[in-house]
């Protein structure tokens, strides 16, 4: 395996994103040195024990396989509803040989899918018990909470909504500290539900899509733990305790599936209303910075001011000059805008305009809720559930939002810094 500048260089933009936090700090005496380096070894290994074990690559590809299995899945249903317009049968001769991907009717519904699978999966106890055991290891190793531990956990596979309501019967008991604890690593990690999503996206143009999106949400939980302890530290060494009972719960299989796909609702409506939102927006405001004169020759849009602005962290992180401007986009896109419409613009991008390491890195540094209508998402939520602590939710969002976006740069430059060929 070859060791290159690159890769050194994204170990830099590791130091630097945490001297960011620690900038930041509500209290800079007390620095995490052990926790920093637990969390970058805990990020460290999971991805070797992901891409460099033996095998590790066919289980990934397994799970590749599955989701490819579920796609299809989704794709019968849609296809029932829908027709030609999710992949059925043509009524009529089309130039192309394969059906047109149509977001709404190919992504959409499997977000439907996977809400009522996840949620069957949790009333039989199998979600439930992968939970737990990753809010054990995070409780063990990285000095957390049950109660936290556990919400943690819920995060990487539930969402930033969901995950408080498993611990619901605690968060009054949950301390400044750990609030914003929970907040961060749920901008920092992504639904299970949209975790297909954007590895359906992304599977014409990145191997392995499925294998590295599931990875990117795992190993970005450990960076948001470690950015949000250093930004608010914990005042007290132990955590709020948990007795592993569970406020999420269902009376039935059926029961589980109907509000599962009652959730999934919510989330492919909210999902399609913010796209067809942000992006009329977009188009609003790129015609009217097109009245500016041009840059170097291109006509002003908000994409290419996200390039411009974002093009350094996407060389920090790894990405090479040549290709940063267009990663920075991605990355502008990410953060204001919405990460689906990242990854949609990154699914776009043709092949030969990347490089395959570019668009891994990326797809690691654009997999998290962090941006702006997702704190909107996320207070909404997080009031309902805890009214009594609005002014404390509302105070903290906004803050969590940075070191949420950086916990997922953090773990592009951590997967950036591994020898090329690792992935290969």
């Amino acid at each position: 395996m070859i060791y290159t500048f690159e890769n050194a260089r994204s170990l830099i933009a590791i130091v630097l994103i945490i001297l960011i936090a620690w900038g930041f700090s509500e209290n800079k005496r007390r620095f995490p040195f052990f926790l920093t380096l637990g969390s970058l070894a805990v990020q460290a290994g999971l991805v070797l024990l992901l891409f460099a074990i033996p095998n590790s690559h066919a289980v990934l590809a397994g799970v590749t396989s599955a989701v490819d299995g579920l796609a299809n899945a989704a794709d019968r249903g849609a296809q029932f509803v829908f027709g030609y317009l999710s992949g059925g049968d043509q009524p009529y001769g089309t130039i192309a040989a394969n059906a047109p991907f149509i977001f709404g009717f190919r992504v959409l519904p499997l977000i439907l899918v996977i809400s009522a699978l996840s949620a069957l999966l949790w009333h039989w106890g199998i979600l439930r018990w992968l939970t737990q055991a990753f809010g054990f290891v995070f409780e063990k190793t990285m000095n957390l909470g049950g109660a936290s531990a556990l919400a943690v956990a819920a995060n990487i596979f539930m969402g930033m909504v969901e995950s408080p309501i498993v611990i619901r019967a605690y968060l009054d008991k949950l301390s400044r500290a750990e609030l914003f604890l929970m907040m961060v690593v749920g901008l920092a990690t992504v639904a299970g539900s949209t975790m297909v999503a954007y590895a359906v996206i992304l599977a014409p143009v990145l191997p392995n899509a499925a294998g590295h999106v599931l990875v990117a949400s795992i190993i970005s939980a450990p960076a948001g733990i470690l950015l949000a302890r250093i930004m608010i530290p914990e005042e007290h060494k132990a955590g709020t305790p948990y007795d592993h009972a569970t406020a999420l719960k269902y009376e039935s299989s059926m029961d589980a599936i109907t509000r599962g796909v009652q959730d999934g609702v919510m989330v492919a409506v909210n999902v399609a209303a913010f796209i067809i939102v942000f992006v009329a927006f977009v188009w609003i405001v790129n015609n009217l910075l097109g009245l500016a004169p041009p840059i170097n020759g291109q006509p002003v849009t908000l994409q290419l001011l996200f390039g411009y602005l974002f093009a350094p962290v996407a060389y920090m992180i790894g990405i090479p000059w040549s290709e940063a401007l267009a990663a920075g986009n991605i990355l502008g896109t990410k953060l204001f805008l919405t990460e689906f419409i990242a990854y949609i613009e990154l699914g776009a991008i043709p092949a030969d305009a990347m490089s395959e390491r570019s668009r891994m890195i990326l797809t690691y540094a654009i997999c998290g809720f962090a941006n702006v209508a997702s704190v909107g998402i996320m207070t909404g939520g997080m009031t309902v559930l805890m009214p009594e602590r609005r002014s404390e939710i509302m105070s903290l969002a906004w803050k969590a939002l940075l070191p949420g976006f950086m916990a997922t740069l953090m773990t592009a430059a951590v997967v950036a810094a591994m020898p090329v060929g690792l992935f290969g």
